[in-house]
């Protein structure tokens, strides 16, 4: 810390090479070390030599700092070009995942329909089997009593013999019905046991799905977490460098005007004594100085003509192309114009529904009434909790962050006039300045309950239907 602060530049150390979080082929961003070795035993040099060194050496030292800064320099640009590029690796796996995640919870929800139907299924026809089941054993009990009867004692029984032969007749036919009935019931059981199967076995599909999900989503957040540390640390070591670079060359022109200074008060008194020594040569000095202001000038004066015609000249040919380039300018324009006119008259709308930010369900549409009965100028969708949010088209961020009672808010600016405005985050993972792509994840739904998020999609400060995407006409209320 001494060293660093007795030197004259004020020089900087760079920190040492950053880990980055897995996720992304456990890769790692370092510095050069050789360049950071080299500014750290500068730093040191500096402070041992600055008691002993003149103003030159000083000097001289702080330009070869500059230099070696300029080099590290090249070298941390060239690795912000790599980063860059990991950059855009990254963005274009964190839309994939976006798609993939949004893929998963589409067939999680229908995996859960399905199994709510099956357990409906298996209820109903547990029911059912269960009421026939308890007709049947009365039809049982029955019979069994019967049969323990002796014939004699049937005989003796109290009813005449048509009521007996009525009985036995009756008792004839309720055997093959209830042979039947076993038969049916037997048949049930079978089925029901083939549905708990299916159930089962969509249970374990289910299960598996809800771990895949679970996965992408914990992939996402790792390549999420991956995008903000790449970008911090690229910003954060271009400061530094630039810091550095400015403070040594604060320092080199500091260092010149001492110089400078020293080198006119030599000049004066060398001046002072040739002064003394050359009263005698006074007149040749004179007239010698005389006759080459006189060819100075003459030449001067022919200088200045060529270069006012050459400026004339010059001055001609760009008003010509300035002209030109005008008119030229002046055709694309009306050319674009016309190419705009037609083009926004002939392309039709995109179809409903083109990107929406999250999967869901749409629970209150453009232009109906929302909950507190006012109407809705944009869509609330009902999604999955922890669904990840992208964004529905190219753009930048120009707010993030809560704003009075929308709670957590993102706004994005799209080309040709547009603006999304999206509500209900749980948690927003851009920053303000931020460029995403089409489809690039910006943030996380609540991670409780059956959360709903607001889209509202603007063209030149007007309210548009969201479904209807963007290229949509111009005006208000547009369903």
């Amino acid at each position: 810390m001494g060293a660093g602060r007795d030197h004259p530049a004020g020089v900087a150390l760079l920190p040492l090479p950053v880990s980055v979080p897995q996720g992304a082929g456990r890769r790692r961003a370092f510095f050069w070390r050789p360049a950071l070795l080299t500014a750290t035993l500068l730093v040191v040099s500096t402070a041992a030599t600055a008691q002993t060194e003149s103003p030159g050496q000083t000097l001289k030292r702080v330009e070869q700092d500059l230099q070696t800064d300029k080099a590290l320099q090249r070298q941390l640009d060239r690795q912000s070009q790599t980063l860059q590029k990991e950059l855009d690796e990254l963005r274009d796996r964190l839309v994939g995942l976006a798609d993939q995640e949004r893929a998963q919870e589409d067939e999680l929800a229908h995996l859960e329909e399905s199994l709510t139907a099956l357990e409906t299924q298996e209820r109903n026809q547990a029911e059912k089997l269960e009421g026939e089941r308890q007709q049947i054993a009365a039809l049982l009990a029955a019979l069994q009593r019967v049969a323990r009867i002796p014939p004699e004692a049937a005989l003796a029984r109290p009813e005449g013999p048509v009521d007996t032969l009525r009985s036995a007749l009756l008792l004839r036919d309720t055997v093959p019905a209830l042979r039947a009935r076993a038969d049916a019931l037997a048949q049930a059981l079978t089925r029901l046991a083939e549905t708990r199967e299916t159930l089962q076995a969509q249970r374990s599909r289910t299960y598996a799905a809800r771990l895949t999900l679970i996965d992408r989503q914990k992939e996402i957040g790792q390549l999420v977490a991956r995008r903000e540390e790449l970008s911090r640390q690229t910003e954060e070591e271009r400061q530094q460098v630039a810091q550095r670079t400015a403070r040594l060359t604060g320092q080199a022109a500091d260092l010149r005007q001492l110089m400078d200074r020293i080198e006119a008060e030599r000049r004066a008194a060398a001046a002072m004594a040739a002064k003394r020594e050359a009263e005698r040569l006074e007149a040749e000095r004179r007239e010698a100085e005389r006759r080459l202001a006189e060819q100075r000038a003459a030449e001067q004066r022919q200088a200045e003509q060529k270069l006012a015609e050459q400026k004339a000249a010059e001055q001609r040919q760009a008003e010509q192309k300035l002209a030109e380039q005008r008119a030229a300018d002046q055709r694309a324009s009306e050319q674009r114009a016309r190419a705009e006119t037609e083009t926004a008259r002939a392309a039709p709308s995109p179809p409903a529904g083109e990107r929406l930010p999250v999967g869901g369900r749409v629970t209150v549409r453009y232009g109906e009434a929302d909950r507190y009965g006012a109407t809705s100028r944009g869509v609330t969708i009902q999604a999955r909790a922890g669904s990840t949010v992208v964004s529905p088209q190219a753009g930048t961020i120009v707010f993030a962050g809560p704003f009075r009672g929308y709670g957590q808010i993102l706004i994005v600016e799209h080309s040709h006039g547009y603006h999304s405005l999206i509500a209900g985050f749980g948690r927003i993972d851009t920053a303000v300045g931020r460029r995403v792509a089409t489809g690039e994840p910006i943030g996380l739904m609540p991670a409780d309950g059956s959360p709903d998020l607001y889209f509202e999609l603007r063209r030149h400060g007007q309210p548009i239907n969201p479904q209807r995407g963007f290229g949509a006409p111009e005006g208000k209320g547009q369903g």
